[in-house]
């Protein structure tokens, strides 16, 4: 073939790809969301929060709880400094004012002025302002606050009506939708960050909010934007951004939001009643780990194992016992004991729920009347915490067992004929799972235990390579204890 019409074709071929590969480009750009206009249409209706507090009372400047850090920048950091003194940041505090203030970010629900924060964004301030987008500075009254949900209710009078957001259903929520931020972070209003959906249901343990059911997303969020929006693509608020998890006090690609309906439920108990109250089942749980696994002979780790009942409890009064496994509650299944208080906190007292368990083997469905829990202190706990336990009279076990006197069992909250006492570790088993002399047997493998000889009967098969699970209570606290004799082999 003529040389020159191979180069022909050849210069053709490559026009050919560079004009697919410009398409494709073109048309992975346009599948990527355009946030303009939700960021037009919503920020208006977000504002910039700043609390302040006198006297000696210092800030509690939490602008992301737990692993985070204070919501404004510190008044050691060396790079923030240069920022303020040549060019001058009016939006932040300087460092003296830093030890009484706090910054955060919130937005309004409702056009006669309800703006949603975080409970930690204003807790225990003397006097709350809002910033708006136009600039006006407007002192918020703060209508009501619950720490549990860490959501804070404030009102501002702004002479007309103000613009709001509209709110989503965030338990329609799916990992890997996009998702977008509007906040204050280190002081700067209006900043928009966007990401994904990370996770849902991401419950972060019984100190940080057990009753709340996080959005989890990898939406850059700073010190200052707590208590800001996060919305979904059809620009509705989906969440509170509440969370982060980090090392360093800053983001390092995991954050979290409060559901917006859990925000909205609080929101109008607050301005129906000025409080928060959530269900209480009457139960203590702990995950369903490796050992009840294998003593239980289950097919896997879902649901919530139930450690203790409190007595006069809707729990109680629906024949819940310890041992039993919760295997879903309302008709949602639990796969982890931690989906548990989530649910029963949103439930209003005085409903019945079904509840499923599992007990000997057998599943069993029970109706169970939700009550009211404390607004003092969480009535439900889903930890597994250091527990004690131990584990049959047998010297595989490495313990001897007493009798338990009724003034004792008393002092637990112990009916008369319930557990034996640890009297003596005598072997490596008990040791090394944490037993202690004194520890309360409760029961063996779902046994209940109210005397030696019950005990000894319970664990008289106790061999070589057999796992025992005690149920254990030292002081108030009861936990599953797993006990697996060394083979010799």
């Amino acid at each position: 073939m003529n040389p020159s019409i191979l180069r022909t074709l050849a210069c053709c071929a490559l026009l050919s790809l560079a004009g697919i590969g410009t398409v494709q480009a073109q048309t992975a750009v346009a599948a990527l969301p355009d946030f303009t206009g939700i960021v037009q249409k919503n920020a208006p209706a977000v504002v910039h929060v700043e609390a302040k507090y006198t006297g000696e009372k210092q800030a509690a400047g939490r602008s992301m709880r737990g692993q985070m850090m204070p919501g404004q920048d510190t008044p050691d950091d060396p790079q923030a400094e240069i920022l303020r003194r040549f060019f001058g940041m009016p939006m932040m505090p300087s460092p003296q004012e830093q030890k009484h203030t706090s910054l955060g970010s919130g937005f309004i629900i409702s056009s006669d002025g309800y703006i949603l924060t975080n409970n930690h964004v204003v807790d225990h301030a003397d006097k709350v302002t809002v910033r708006l987008q136009d600039r006006r500075t407007l002192t918020a009254k703060v209508i009501g606050t619950d720490p549990t949900y860490d959501i804070a209710l404030l009102k501002v009078d702004a002479g007309g009506s103000l613009p709001a957001v509209s709110l989503g259903d965030s338990r329609n929520l799916k990992p890997g939708q996009w998702v977008l931020a509007i906040g204050s972070p280190f002081g700067f209003d209006y900043t928009v960050t966007q990401g994904i959906v990370s996770a849902v249901g991401r419950n972060l343990g019984q100190r940080d909010q057990p009753y709340t059911s996080f959005i989890q997303t990898d939406v850059p969020i700073n010190r200052g934007n707590s208590g800001g929006p996060l919305f979904d693509l059809q620009g509705r608020v989906v969440g509170v951004n509440s969370q982060i998890y980090s090392n360093t006090g800053d983001y390092m690609g995991v954050s979290f939001s409060i559901p917006i309906d859990v925000a909205m439920n609080a929101v109008q108990q607050i301005k129906s009643k000025g409080y928060v109250s959530r269900g209480m089942l009457g139960v203590t749980v702990q995950p369903v780990d490796d050992d009840i696994v294998k003593a239980f002979k289950l097919d896997n780790g879902a649901g919530a194992a139930v450690v203790d009942v409190s007595p006069d409890s809707g729990a109680a009064r629906a024949g819940v016992q310890a041992g039993d496994i919760i295997l879903s509650y309302n008709g949602q299944t639990l796969q982890q004991a931690s989906d548990l208080p989530p649910l029963v906190g949103m439930t209003k007292s005085g409903t019945k729920v079904p509840v499923e368990i599992l007990r000997n083997g057998k599943k069993q469905m029970l109706s169970v009347t939700i009550g009211e829990a404390s607004r003092d202190h969480d009535a439900m706990s889903n930890g597994g915490g250091a527990a004690s336990a131990g584990h049959s009279g047998s010297a595989a076990l490495g313990m001897t067992v007493q009798p338990l006197d009724n003034d004792t069992r008393k002092q637990l909250g112990l009916k008369p004929g319930q557990g034996v006492a640890i009297g003596d570790i005598t072997g490596a088993v008990a040791a090394q799972a944490g037993l202690q002399a004194g520890d309360v047997i409760l029961m063996v493998n779902q046994q209940k235990i109210g005397s030696v000889a019950e005990f000894q009967a319970a664990t008289k098969e106790v061999k070589a390579g057999s796992t025992v699970l005690l149920l254990v209570r030292r002081g108030d606290q009861s936990n599953f204890v797993g006990l697996t004799v060394p083979d010799d082999k």
